[in-house]
């Protein structure tokens, strides 16, 4: 039988070995885990042991909102999936970031929703594309720039702390170190071009989590390692 508390300290075990590899500090190192379609149950038992949860779906996380036992604590919700601009508001309601900004369209919208309330600051991340991949979201590398300026300029409401990608699905380390040390790279370039220093870099996953590390992630977004294959029924 499967226990997700063993499998988080495994995966805890694995991030101190690739932090020590790289002469990292844990600490600075985030686990979020990845909940698409796996039920609430599942993720209280596991949130105690995370620091981050991470849903793709926006319905899907309304859903598991609205029956999270009452009075039960929670570590802080992330959007990594795709957001759909007719989303927007609800998304806003039931996560604390969204990790995946991929247009200045989009951007703008939730800068347009946070206006309509009381005066805050939300953080989001810029996803960036960098396996080129065309069914992936996310901006190409050479445009992240221009989207980032733009954001600055035109969505004051909106806190820019980090950039995502999500890797190309291959066990060849080569490929691997090139996607998140290019990312690692592009965040270098981004912070000397604004000044904003772009804190967090979220890469590396179930299969690629230690080599991301090694790389310089701060979060990694672990799934099936924690909770076993998706029920997609």
């Amino acid at each position: 039988m499967m226990n997700i508390a063993d499998n988080i300290a495994k995966i805890r075990s694995d991030m101190a070995l690739a932090a020590k590899k790289s002469g990292r500090v844990l600490s600075e190192i985030k686990l979020m885990g990845v909940t698409k379609y796996h039920p609430v149950e599942m993720m209280t038992e596991a949130a105690p042991h995370l620091d981050l949860i991470g849903e793709n779906k926006v319905q899907e996380a309304v859903n598991k909102r609205a029956v999270w036992p009452v009075g039960m604590a929670s570590c802080p919700w992330h959007m990594i999936g795709h957001l759909q601009r007719n989303k927007i508001r609800r998304a806003l309601e039931s996560f604390d970031l969204i990790e995946s900004i991929d247009s200045l369209e989009t951007a703008v919208g939730i800068n347009r929703v946070i206006s309509e309330g009381g005066p805050r600051r939300f953080p989001v991340y810029i996803e960036v594309n960098m396996s080129r991949e065309a069914a992936k979201s996310g901006v190409a590398p050479e445009e992240a720039e221009r989207l980032l300026e733009g954001m600055m300029t035109d969505c004051p409401l909106l806190s820019v702390e980090g950039l995502m990608t999500v890797a190309l699905d291959t066990e060849d380390e080569c490929v691997l170190r090139e996607i998140f040390g290019g990312l690692r790279e592009l965040r270098e370039k981004l912070r000397c071009a604004t000044g904003l220093p772009l804190p967090e870099l979220s890469m590396g996953m179930s299969g690629d989590f230690m080599t991301a590390i090694e790389e310089g992630s701060t979060i990694v977004r672990v799934g099936s390692a924690i909770f076993g294959p998706r029920n997609y029924g």
